[in-house]
């Protein structure tokens, strides 16, 4: 090893990124470094803001395709957190985070509900629940009067004609919502039932049964904490903007419960966030913020005077974002990280690598490079825990993914992250678009989460602080990669394959 110190080759970080050029994270490639420690022993432990530690380095973005409930339940069992996006009212966003905050399973099912007089049509209205509850109104927040077992209903004949009254199970057995996981499995087994109910507050909260369980324990063990509060209830953090209407917003998310507040903004560096930051800091002096979007040095050191506790870096980056297209700005996110973490690093400020995460390359890229966390939309928009539901276009299963600043999406609200004014023209700076089923986060994040520790293995970091410290020191070798080395890179030169990451 101390021969190698005599070559030199590549190029460290500062000479790199001080060329005049913008990089991507394809566009650069580091050079394998000296590996004495096995993969297992690589520790992916991070902050996400100065205040908040997470397991793992992973963050689902404030998207209304990506994140609510069910995303930032399994996200926050998984060690890393979700953010709530407020592309909704404020009393809507606030109840998401308590809903997912009152979670002790690690995920969320939709439980289906009618009233006694309503009729079931057809198996489809039960969806994939094992049970119709009828409940006084015919929704959540009613008293419970009975259940309808899909099974029995397919089994007992055409009851299309009849009210659920006339068949309904009145005795519910349930659990109480504060139940765990092996405790609510537990219960399953001990009584042999299929399915139970959890109550919270007198009402249906949600529903786990035996097929949960073998999915659940059928998941890939990373061995990562989950991201909980002083309280013991998951990390939830939540979106909001920079109008004044956003201040109150706020004072809802806060007693939701959120732990995070994000500034979501594509470009941060304005007088209206720095506002926002000091009323936030002012008012709530101990909630965590992270400020952003940034791409260069000085708006990062303006948000970082301003009071924020973490940055968001990105503008352009996104796979459904267009905004360097029609604005003309933004950066390379590979550019963007090194340079933003470069200033943030001097104040103790964590960095969020915002958008262009295709792989698990790409994270440990960002995360070399100076970033804490990866902040990530399509990577997760096409899992079962991301809103909306799937659809078959040219046989592959999909689900809708579409950008905060297409036109659809701002139709809703999300105008006023691009600083839109709701009585003028809206012009899109993303599109509306479809991605993959990815299958559930609990299963591919913990496959993503080892392929980023080999590629920290073989980078010689045993950390992401051991990265970054190798990384300003020099040790750490990159080099520029041309379009032919990139293609040679990727998959090349065969007439058909299968890629399977796991």
């Amino acid at each position: 090893m101390a021969a190698a110190t005599q070559f030199e080759d590549g190029f460290p970080a500062t000479k790199l990124f001080n060329q005049g050029f913008s990089y991507t994270y394809d566009d650069v490639i580091f050079l394998p470094h000296y590996i004495d420690f096995p993969t297992d022993s690589v520790q992916l432990a991070t902050k996400l803001t100065r205040n908040l530690n997470l397991s793992i380095p992973c963050v689902a973005s404030p998207m209304d395709t990506v994140t609510e409930a069910s995303m930032a339940v399994s996200m926050a069992s998984l060690g890393g957190i979700g953010i709530v996006h407020s592309n909704n009212s404020a009393v809507e966003q606030a109840s998401v985070v308590e809903f997912a905050k009152a979670h002790r399973i690690p995920f969320v099912n939709d439980c289906v509900f009618v009233s006694p007089n309503d009729h079931i049509q057809s198996v489809e209205e039960f969806c994939e629940s094992p049970c119709v509850f009828v409940t006084e109104t015919g929704n959540r927040s009613s008293k419970v009067l009975g259940v309808v077992n899909k099974f029995d209903w397919e089994k007992c004949g055409d009851r299309r004609n009849a009210r659920v009254s006339d068949y309904m199970v009145e005795s519910v057995v349930n659990v109480p919502s504060t139940y765990n996981f092996d405790d609510v499995a537990g219960y399953l087994a001990a009584k042999n039932l299929d399915y139970v109910p959890l109550v919270r507050n007198g009402e249906v909260f949600d529903i786990v049964s035996v097929g949960d369980v073998e999915r659940v324990r059928g998941f890939p063990k990373t061995g990562a904490l989950p991201s909980l509060g002083k309280n013991g209830e998951f990390l939830v953090g939540a979106s909001i903007g920079t109008r004044e209407s956003d201040k109150e917003r706020l004072e809802h998310l806060v007693k939701a419960g959120a732990d995070v507040i994000v500034l979501d903004s594509s470009q941060g560096n304005s007088i209206y966030q720095i506002e926002m930051i000091k009323y936030v800091k002012r008012t709530y002096p101990e909630l965590d913020l992270i400020g952003g979007n940034v791409v260069t040095m000085a708006q990062a050191q303006n948000l970082i005077q301003a009071g924020v506790d973490a940055l968001r870096v990105g503008m352009g980056s996104g796979s459904i974002c267009t905004t360097q297209e029609v604005c003309a700005v933004g950066r390379g996110q590979a550019t963007a990280v090194y340079k933003v973490a470069s200033i943030a690093e001097q104040s103790g400020i964590p960095v969020i690598a915002d958008g262009g995460i295709s792989n698990s390359g790409h994270i440990v890229k960002a995360l070399t490079l100076g970033a804490s966390t990866v902040m990530m939309g399509s990577f997760l928009a096409g899992s079962r825990e991301a809103p909306g539901t799937y659809e078959y276009k040219n046989g592959h299963r999909v689900k809708k993914y579409r950008g905060m600043g297409s036109l659809e999406a701002m139709t809703k609200g999300s105008d006023a992250r691009y600083l839109g004014d709701t009585n003028k023209l809206k012009i899109a700076q993303g599109v509306v678009g479809a991605v993959a089923d990815k299958g559930s986060v609990s299963r591919f994040i913990p496959y993503t989460m080892h392929a980023v520790k080999q590629g920290f293995q073989d980078l010689g970091a045993s950390s992401l602080e051991s990265a970054h410290k190798l990384l300003r020191s020099g040790v750490l070798r990159l080099e520029v990669r041309t379009g032919a080395a990139q293609t040679e890179g990727g998959i090349h030169g065969l007439v058909s394959y299968e890629k399977k990451s796991f």
